[in-house]
């Protein structure tokens, strides 16, 4: 391997990628930081393709699907990263501070990789560019006069994802759906898929799914309650098939962590995407009938000794004995409307309102993973905006139909 001859403060830095056709998108920032470094980028095939190898200077490359990423290639399901340093003092720990930020920095990007069954980041840049763009508006319309459009998005895309994969299949109309069933009773931000759906239909008849834009939507919720955005593989298509029966097991608020991360299993997500993904609970509400019975006769006895003594006043005031089971009550105590970690400061002061929730900080295999987005000193810390968006992109891939699979809905309640 030829070395370079350029000179830079950074030193030498390679990266290789084991590339089947895969969509890997660089953070501008992270390219302008590293411009000045001499760097040589080797992406290999599949063994059933020739072998190539592509030299290029990081000054020259520009984004090209948006302002933030710059694609080097498209579509895959499989992908290997290895990084490989090299500085004069030719160890990791001899590397200058600033190539250690961009290691940093570099496996910092790699858990917000777009990898999917078929999908892939900018699938619609040709077909329908402005298809992201009228997604998020019509987001920001409706929540702009119902914010309880935010957490609803959001928990529709989970429940949609958790039944035949993401293939709004929730969306579709009729009494034996899953938009029928009891989990799915209280569904919000319909209104602002059927909004999008419209708007592209006019635009790129056919050409983008449901399914896609429901993905786009719960992303854009999150941006709109102060959350960070992240990139959001599309090429999804709708399924044609909706089951109210299938809607069942869906995991339940008083469902035990074994048994949560059962059902995660069986979805190909772990404790940590578990964690994560209930995270979501920082914002949006919950009805009094979903957690009532752990503030007076938890078990038959007193009530749930999990519950912080000084908050069960608060919750029975809120929530009487005899009262109002539909009344809603905030999920995240202190800061429902934002999207942040005082959920899990929540859990570890006993005041998680679900008592699935509650068990998250209960159980010995949870309870680290809570701490870890809290920070507390002696473990790892997570970086909860960057994990969430890395579990929301594993869990839009759950059993998607792509290719000829399903079809593109042109209204989004009913097949085609």
């Amino acid at each position: 391997m030829e070395e370079s001859n350029s000179s830079s403060p950074l030193g030498h830095f390679w990266v290789y990628f084991w590339m089947p056709d895969f969509a890997y998108f660089f953070p501008a920032a992270l390219t302008l930081l590293i411009q000045n470094m001499p760097i040589k980028y080797h992406t290999f095939s599949t063994p059933s393709h020739n072998t190539t190898s592509i030299e290029q200077n990081p000054a020259s490359i520009t984004p090209k699907f948006s302002t933030s990423y710059h694609p080097f290639q498209s579509q895959s399901q499989i992908f290997t990263l290895l990084i490989v340093l090299q500085s004069e003092q030719k160890v990791i720990m001899g590397c200058t501070k600033e190539m250690q930020i961009v290691l940093f920095l570099l496996l910092a990007s790699a858990t917000t990789l777009a990898l999917g069954q078929g999908t892939r980041v900018g699938f619609y840049s040709g077909s329908c560019p402005r298809a992201e763009s009228i997604v998020q508006a019509a987001v920001r319309s409706r929540f702009q006069s119902d914010p309880t459009v935010a957490p609803g998005l959001l928990r529709m895309h989970f429940h949609d994802c958790f039944v035949r994969g993401c293939d709004a299949s929730i969306l579709i109309d009729g009494p034996g759906t899953e938009k029928m069933a009891g989990a799915n009773s209280r569904l919000r931000g319909i209104e602002a898929i059927d909004d999008a759906k419209n708007q592209l239909e006019a635009v790129c008849p056919g050409v983008v799914s449901c399914a896609d834009i429901l993905a786009l939507a719960a992303r854009d919720a999150v941006v709109l309650t102060s959350g960070r955005g992240w990139l959001v593989p599309t090429g999804r298509r709708d399924g044609t098939i909706s089951l109210r029966s299938e809607a069942s097991n869906l995991p339940g608020p008083t469902e035990s962590v074994d048994s949560q991360k059962q059902k995660f299993a069986a979805k190909g997500l772990n404790g940590q995407d578990l964690v994560t993904l209930v995270g979501a609970h920082t914002i949006g509400t919950t009805a009094c009938q979903f957690f009532r019975h752990r503030l007076n006769n938890f078990n038959n006895t007193n009530p749930d000794p999990t519950i912080d003594p000084a908050f069960l006043p608060q919750l029975r005031s809120l929530c009487p004995e005899n009262g109002d089971g539909s009344k809603l009550v905030g999920l995240d105590n202190g800061s429902p409307n934002t999207f942040d970690t005082s959920f899990y400061a929540n859990l570890r002061s006993g005041r998680g309102i679900l008592e699935s929730d509650q068990m998250l900080w209960t159980d010995a295999s949870t309870k680290s993973f809570v701490q870890r987005y809290l920070g507390v000193r002696g473990l790892q810390a997570l970086n909860f905006n960057v994990e969430f968006g890395r579990a929301m992109v594993k869990m839009s891939n759950i059993e998607v139909k792509t290719g000829t699979d399903g079809e593109i809905r042109r209204v989004c309640s009913k097949i085609n």
